[in-house]
């Protein structure tokens, strides 16, 4: 499992840090890249989540307040390389008290980078969070791995174009 996140508050440094130990229970390996921590991009080249906390510009997320603030080399290290298109989603999260601004960043990211977005889940996670995104995870990566072997047979084995003069 590969997760690419970012944590400012700490908050999704400890959802990381739960959801890995869920998984050693399961015995799968997890991968992670904070990038407040690991600033330097790199291409990835294996499939991973993306999990987004929500810092905006204050403001109802309806009218104002929808401008990120401190997380864009999130949005950065995405766009570095094409790293987008191996994310199979996205999970928001935040303090539910900010209304419609709760995990609003991760829908933005969702909408400019064009994966889906999954879940979220409230500042460090609740243990049900834990179970329920381990699952969801599980079975998303699995289905973006199938899709991404599918599609590489399919240009292998059967061409769009033959051209033939």
């Amino acid at each position: 499992m590969n997760i690419l996140y970012i944590s400012l508050s700490g908050n999704t440094r400890g959802f990381v840090r739960r959801v890995t130990d869920y998984y050693q229970d399961l015995g799968v390996v997890v991968n992670s890249i904070n990038v407040r921590e690991k600033p330097d991009r790199q291409k990835l080249t294996a499939p991973f989540v993306t999990i987004l906390p929500a810092f905006l510009n204050g403001g109802n997320g309806r009218d104002n307040g929808y401008s990120e603030i401190l997380s864009p080399a999130l949005g950065h290290y995405l766009a570095y390389e094409g790293n987008y298109h191996r994310c199979y989603g996205i999970i928001g999260s935040g303090n539910r008290n900010f209304n419609r601004q709760f995990a609003l960043t991760a829908k933005q990211y969702a909408k400019r980078f064009g994966f889906p977005y999954l879940t979220d889940f409230e500042l460090r996670g609740s243990d049900n969070d834990i179970t329920r995104i381990g699952q969801l995870l599980l079975e998303r990566s699995q289905a973006f791995e199938e899709e991404q072997a599918w599609q590489k047979n399919e240009r292998i084995h059967n061409p769009i174009f033959t051209t033939t003069i």
